[in-house]
This record gives C-alpha cells, sequence and structure tokens, in this order.
C-alpha cells in the first residue's frame, strides 16, 4: 500500500477559508534588460581611468584601460547591472568618458539607466552597487512609473545640494500629508562607503521614515506610492564644483565678499612674514617649488601592461590621455565617467492580497495566479458572477473574497427557465449594476420559485444570474 502524497497547502486559504496571501520577495530587477543612455565603447575603443585610492597618499587619477564593445572582456555593456552579483568576480556598467565642469551652472550630465519590471511591484528598497575605483556620484535622481513608462513620478534624490540641485529642501520631515513625495537627502554622502570599494552603495527605502508604515493595510496613499512598473535612474553630476574652483557668478557676493577680507588678511601676514625674515637677516622667502605639469601627469600615465600595449595598437598617443587628466589650476576641467556593478529592486509582485505567486502567461506576460474568485494581471477586480461585495485588497484581518452573486448573462431572445431557491431580499436590496452595458434596476428584478417551469415568452430582453442566487432581471 503506497500512502498518497499529501498536496501542499494553498497560502491562500486556511482550511479552505480565504486569506491573506502574497509571492516571494524577490530582486524584481535579476535579468531585466536595461537601458542606458551612454556606456563606454560603443562607439569604439574609450580609454577611461580609475579613481586614486585615498591610502596610497596621491588623488585624482588611477590606473587607465580601455573599454570596447567589440571585445568581451572589455565590454561594460548595461546587462552587467542586473546580472547575478558575485562579489568575487565584479561585473560593471560604464558610462562614457565625460567632461566636469566647475560651475553649478554647467549643464547636468542626464546619464541615464532605465529599468522595466515588466508588470506592476510592490517595492521594498532601490539600491546602487557602485564598481571598486570607482567615485559614488554626488547627485542622483530616481523616478518611478506605473504605467510602464508613459509617465514618470520622482521617487527619491541624492545631493549634497538638494536646493541648488534639485529644488527641494536636505532631509524634509515626511508627514500624513506629504508621505507620498520625494525626498532629497544628503545621506548617502556619510553611509554606504565612498564608492572606492565593495561598500561603494546607495539603498533608499520606500517606506523608511513614512508615517502610515506600520499600518500599510489601510493606507491606499503608501500602497500607490511602492507600485512601480519600471524605475529609472538618472546621474546628473558626479561631483559637486568645489568652493575654490567655482565662479563669481557661482559664489554670490557675500562669499566673494568673505574671500576679498581673507585674500586681504593673508597678503598683510605675507608683508608681515617678509619684514621679520629681513629684520633676521633671512635674504630671501621661503620659496614651495611646485611639480612641473610632466610630473604631475606621470602618475596618471600608468597603465596596466595589456592595457597600455592595446592603446598603443589603437593609436593613442599616452601624452594626450582622451580622459580623465587632472591639471594644476583652478580653471582645468577634469574627465569622470559613471560605473554601477549592481541594480538591485527588492519587493514583491502585485497581486493585493489575492495570489501568492507570479507565472508567465500565455501572452507572455508575467501576472498574478488569483484567488479569492478574483482576476487581472494584478488580482485587481472580480471574476465574472462574482460581484456580490465590492472588490477589495486583502488585508490580514480579512482576505474580502469576491462572492458570487451579481454577475448576469444576457439573454437577447433566447427564454430560458430559471432554478429555485431564490432570496429576492437579497436581489431586492441591491444596488443598480451593469450588465454587460445596459443597467439593471432592482425595481425590474422578479424573483420566484419556479422550478420546471417554461419562461413567460412575451417578457423582453432578460438575464440570468449565476451563482447562489438566481432570478430573471429585466433590462432598462
Amino acid at each position: 500500500m503506497f500512502s498518497s502524497q499529501a498536496m501542499p497547502a494553498d497560502p491562500c486559504y486556511d482550511e479552505e477559508r480565504p486569506r491573506r496571501c502574497i509571492p516571494d520577495f524577490v530582486n524584481a530587477a535579476f535579468g531585466r534588460s536595461v537601458e542606458a543612455s551612454s556606456t563606454c565603447g560603443t562607439g569604439g575603443p574609450t580609454r577611461y581611468c580609475d579613481v586614486q585610492e585615498p591610502h596610497t597618499g596621491t588623488s585624482g587619477v588611477g590606473q587607465c584601460h580601455v573599454c570596447d564593445d567589440t571585445t568581451p572582456r572589455r565590454r561594460f555593456s548595461a546587462s552587467h547591472l542586473t546580472d547575478l552579483n558575485n562579489p568575487n568576480n565584479v561585473t560593471c556598467w560604464r558610462s562614457e568618458p565625460l567632461v566636469s565642469s566647475q560651475s553649478f551652472n554647467a549643464p547636468p550630465d542626464n546619464v541615464t539607466l532605465t529599468l522595466s519590471l515588466g508588470k506592476k511591484y510592490e517595492l521594498t528598497y532601490v539600491s546602487l552597487q557602485f564598481c571598486p575605483k570607482a567615485a559614488k556620484p554626488d547627485s542622483i535622481a530616481i523616478y518611478k512609473s506605473t504605467d510602464y513608462g508613459k509617465t514618470w513620478q520622482p521617487f527619491q534624490f541624492y545631493s549634497s545640494q538638494c536646493r541648488k540641485v534639485y529644488g527641494r529642501p536636505n532631509r524634509a520631515t515626511i508627514t500624513k500629508a506629504n508621505e507620498q513625495e520625494a525626498r532629497c537627502t544628503d545621506s548617502h554622502r556619510f553611509t554606504g562607503g565612498d564608492g572606492l570599494g565593495p561598500a561603494g552603495r546607495i539603498a533608499f527605502s520606500t517606506l523608511e521614515g513614512r508615517p502610515s508604515a506600520a499600518d500599510f493595510d489601510n493606507s491606499p496613499v503608501l500602497q500607490d506610492w511602492v507600485t512601480a512598473t519600471d524605475i529609472r535612474v538618472i546621474f546628473n553630476r558626479l561631483h559637486i564644483p568645489q568652493p575654490e574652483l567655482m565662479s563669481a557668478e557661482d559664489l554670490g557676493i557675500e562669499e566673494l565678499t568673505k574671500r576679498e577680507r581673507e585674500r586681504e588678511e593673508r597678503e598683510k601676514m605675507k608683508n608681515l612674514n617678509h619684514k621679520n625674515n629681513l629684520l633676521h637677516g633671512s635674504g630671501m622667502d621661503q620659496v614651495t617649488v611646485l611639480p612641473s605639469v610632466h610630473q604631475i601627469l606621470a602618475p596618471q600615465a600608468q597603465m596596466h601592461s595589456n592595457d597600455a600595449m592595446d592603446i598603443e595598437e589603437m593609436g593613442f598617443q599616452p601624452e594626450v590621455p582622451p580622459t580623465t587628466i587632472v591639471m594644476a589650476g583652478a580653471g582645468t576641467a577634469m574627465a569622470h565617467h559613471y560605473a554601477v556593478s549592481d541594480l538591485a529592486v527588492g519587493g514583491r509582485c502585485k497581486c493585493n492580497g489575492h495570489a501568492s505567486r507570479c507565472v508567465m502567461g500565455k501572452d507572455n506576460e508575467v501576472a498574478c495566479e488569483c484567488k479569492h474568485n478574483t482576476a487581472g494581471r494584478d488580482c485587481e477586480r472580480c471574476k465574472p458572477f462574482h460581484f456580490d461585495r465590492p472588490w477589495a485588497r486583502a488585508t490580514a484581518k480579512d482576505a474580502n473574497e469576491c462572492q458570487d452573486w451579481a454577475g448576469c448573462i444576457v439573454l437577447n431572445s433566447q427564454p430560458s427557465y430559471l432554478i429555485s431557491g431564490i432570496k429576492t431580499s437579497r436581489i431586492l436590496n441591491s444596488t443598480w449594476r451593469t450588465v454587460n452595458g445596459a443597467k439593471v434596476s432592482r425595481r425590474r428584478v422578479e424573483a420566484a420559485s419556479l422550478r420546471n417551469q417554461k419562461p413567460d415568452t412575451k417578457l423582453p430582453r432578460r438575464a440570468v444570474c449565476a451563482g447562489k442566487y438566481k432570478a430573471l432581471a429585466l433590462l432598462e
């Protein structure tokens, strides 16, 4: 005798009683395609340089390499953003090198990554892991779409200058009146590493600090807030120009006045030191010998031997590097690029509490495997013939299962028999309902126990209501 193996319990039911159920938590970005507005090497071999590690004692540019989309080991495509994130084998997407500006008034970089999730998800976080030896961007905007990319809504902003770059206050307080609005914060500057190692990361929690998060089941505002079909990340600025490199137009009158006073004080101190040196027999001021331009550029020209050889083969001249160059002097621009190793979007397939998993349909679209007599890609409506109560999202207290009364089939001319067991009070107390585009009035509903009785052929168009309660409804 073989004992039959018990079927796994349906998470949406507890001994046939409906209960709320949700799909597993996943990285919704994994394996999905990402559209990048800029990718290094797609227009031909291009040179890029690392950011120098801080502990080496030098700042600026590290080793330089070549990106080339035609060579697999030098390819940095957007597909690397959503592949398996293995810290022992880091894969990166890199943008084309861009020339940095030393003015706030310069146009933003606006390098964009767009991720389509293929279905509505309820998101818990969006995170960006930056490549080793790559700087963490200063100003980043994250947007979401709930209509598959037709329209976009701000989701989160990061910047050391929130007001200046995005016109929003830094770390604004969230209340119930504005908990569906995007915030701007500079917190990424102090958490998640400096971007030059494995800890270079930014993570946006969609519900953090939002007052109604503890009562999420009863907050339609937050339910809409965490819902998305697409995510867009816009890198606006890698660095904010340093004050000493900013133009007079950027600084403003107050800052310029302050700096002029500081300059005058330095001049006074310099003259005083000069007089003291003369009085003590010193024939000359101390002179600081600055390194030459060639000395400054020498460490920046270092490259891996393979990459250096490849650059020579492609005709690059080492003395004229096409990307990151740091020069002495305040007016010199510096090239930079963006580099991300992983884009993750944590969340659950949106099924409104009426499904425990999402599956691929015959139309090659992912949809919820709906229970509780619900239907739709997101279980967002009741099945036909199950409109005895309005559709509602399932909660921990009530599964809000759709009931099976008021769905009606319109019979244009064919008579039909009625089934006995009608509860007229249930029908007569119903409100107006739409059936195949026509309105059914409770005042025109007739109900009776007509077991095996012939239909009244004189009646006009009729509708047969299915389910527990059967009736003949005359259409207006």
